[in-house]
């Protein structure tokens, strides 16, 4: 079946996106599609697997789309079998706490039906609330069905799950919640517009509003949090900084908040107020063999698999502005030759080409190690270094700022509350002050991060008990993470050894994504590290 007739869209510098959906899901992406249809040119398909792919493949054959917006099983079915970009919708572990929330004000027994795997972490919340929860995970609609079939003869009288579940969950006879929520959704769309403008730089075409609008830097100086002396001196850092267009590398732990310091030097430079683009790519979350293209760009028929018409890389697209390196410790030593020719020369080669582009781009690296030890040990380019330090900012530590953490969390609370449309106790400020020792005593290896999201994690027990006083008992039952001893200040994290990661990947049961969040490097890190025997 073909669409001949169908209109050419009206804006052809838009993005096209479509989006798949069937059940409930279609109602929250239609809701949110209006907060995005100024950026792109958003069409819903009421489709699923099979007929949705096979829908999509043949409209493509006569029509343009960017990206397509899925979510669960469905669109980890359709990312196998259409040529176009795939973006998975995903419930976050803050959705289920949610949706557990509300199952739990149905019944005490629970079960939850995942896609491929369980979540680990429901133990906790169980326990905690002394609920009966019973997990099942799923392949095909068969296996849901039985799944449903079997929790319901063991007792289980609510079920949460995506779309797909909880229809089928009701067919059944029983209470369902549905568990994606308006923020996974909007996440969603915000990757699909980055991917858009991804995708229109690589055909040539001109991003226009709504891709400009995803390369500015969100953050600035008041998001930087905290009265301490070490976050006056950072911010003062940060304005003196922008000033100036020399390089910065930025050093910190994992959760210091390294991106939101660069967007902020953005944004308070010459560069932000010229509405010019900030640009940022982590170099340790994508594969080598990609890394040179995506950074420098390709011209048509320099490898296998190139595109046509060639495309310009991320250096080309933060042309004017600033481009972030995020784990530039992570970047292979061949491209930190080609790194260090284009900061010299300020001008790209792309990758197969013949003609440098001129660029005038500020560059601002961060790393979470020793990027000095690196460069003793052969591993970094001394001179590479040199070059992205010009200028250097140590992020510090949340537990060297003591005085900061309750005020954060304060602040961290109030805000996850209010995303539960729940309000705080008028008593919180002393509430929170009498938990700051507890607070205070956690050594915080996530930093900031991590006490964002123990925060979030509280409001929801918070919100669901809404006449529970905010205790140190209180909060030690809910993050029991809380009651370990640790030291006071911790080093550094040393460089991963094979015999490490060994131990983290039997510790998590093999399972790479968390074993490379426990490491503080990414997948595509740890599996270089593991062949590289280290």
């Amino acid at each position: 079946m073909s669409y001949p007739n169908r209109p050419a869209p009206l804006d052809a510098g838009k993005p096209v996106i479509w989006t798949v959906s069937v059940s409930r899901l279609s109602d929250l992406f239609r809701n949110i599609t209006l907060e995005y249809d100024h950026l792109a040119q958003i069409e819903a398909l009421h489709l699923g697997f099979d007929e949705a792919a096979r829908h999509i493949r043949e409209r493509m054959a006569g029509e343009h789309v960017d990206v397509v917006i899925a979510a669960g099983s469905n669109g980890a079915y359709l990312k196998s079998r259409v040529s176009v970009p795939v973006v998975v919708a995903k419930a976050s572990g803050f959705d289920f706490m949610q949706a557990l929330a509300r199952a739990r004000r149905l019944s005490a027994r629970i079960g939850v039906i995942q896609y491929q795997k369980p979540l680990p972490e429901l133990a906790e919340f169980a326990a905690t609330f002394g609920l009966v929860i019973e997990q099942r995970t799923y392949m095909t609609e068969d296996d849901a069905r039985a799944s449903i079939a079997e929790l319901k003869a063991a007792g289980i009288e609510v079920i949460v799950g995506a779309g797909l579940i909880t229809d089928l969950a009701e067919e059944a006879g029983l209470k369902a919640v549905f568990v994606y929520s308006a923020d996974s959704i909007r996440r969603a769309f915000d990757d699909a517009l980055e991917l858009a403008r991804l995708t229109q730089l690589e055909r040539g075409r001109t991003p226009r509003a709504a891709p400009a609008d995803n390369r500015r830097a969100r953050r600035g100086l008041n998001d930087l949090r905290g009265d301490s002396p070490a976050m006056e001196r950072l911010r003062q850092s940060v304005v003196l900084y922008a000033r100036s267009p020399a390089t910065v590398l930025i050093q910190g732990e994992t959760g210091t908040g390294k991106e939101l310091v660069a967007q902020a030097i953005h944004r308070e430079s010459p560069r932000r107020a010229a509405q010019r683009p900030f640009v940022a790519v982590n170099c340790g979350a994508i594969a080598e063999s990609l890394l040179e293209s995506e950074l420098f760009g390709h011209e048509e028929g320099a490898f296998t698999g190139a595109r046509r018409g060639g495309h310009a890389g991320l250096f080309e697209a933060a042309n004017g502005g600033t481009l972030f390196l995020d784990e530039i410790g992570e970047m292979p030593l061949a491209l930190q030759t080609r790194l260090l020719r284009v900061l010299e020369e300020r001008e790209v080669m792309r990758v197969g080409g013949t003609r440098p582009v001129p660029i005038e781009v500020r560059v601002i690296s961060a790393t979470h190690c020793d990027l000095e030890a690196r460069v003793r040990e052969g591993r970094f380019r001394a001179d590479l270094f040199y070059r992205l330090a010009v200028l250097r900012l140590a992020l510090p530590p949340l537990r060297e700022r003591v005085l900061d953490i309750a005020p954060l969390a304060e602040w961290s609370l109030k805000h996850a509350l209010a995303a539960l449309d729940a309000r705080p106790h008028p008593n919180l400020a002393a509430e929170i002050s009498a938990c700051a020792p507890l607070l205070q005593a956690h050594a915080w290896p996530g930093n900031v991060r991590e006490l964002r999201n123990l925060m979030e994690r509280l409001a929801l027990f918070l919100a669901a008990e809404p006449l529970q006083a905010l205790t140190p008992g209180f909060m030690l039952a809910v993050a029991p993470e809380l009651g370990n001893a640790a030291p006071a200040v911790l080093p550094p994290p040393p460089a991963a050894r094979r015999d490490s990661v060994a131990e983290v990947l039997a510790r998590f049961g093999g399972q790479r994504e968390l074993a490379a969040r426990h490491l503080g490097i990414s997948r595509t890190t740890l599996w270089r590290r593991l062949k590289a025997g280290e």
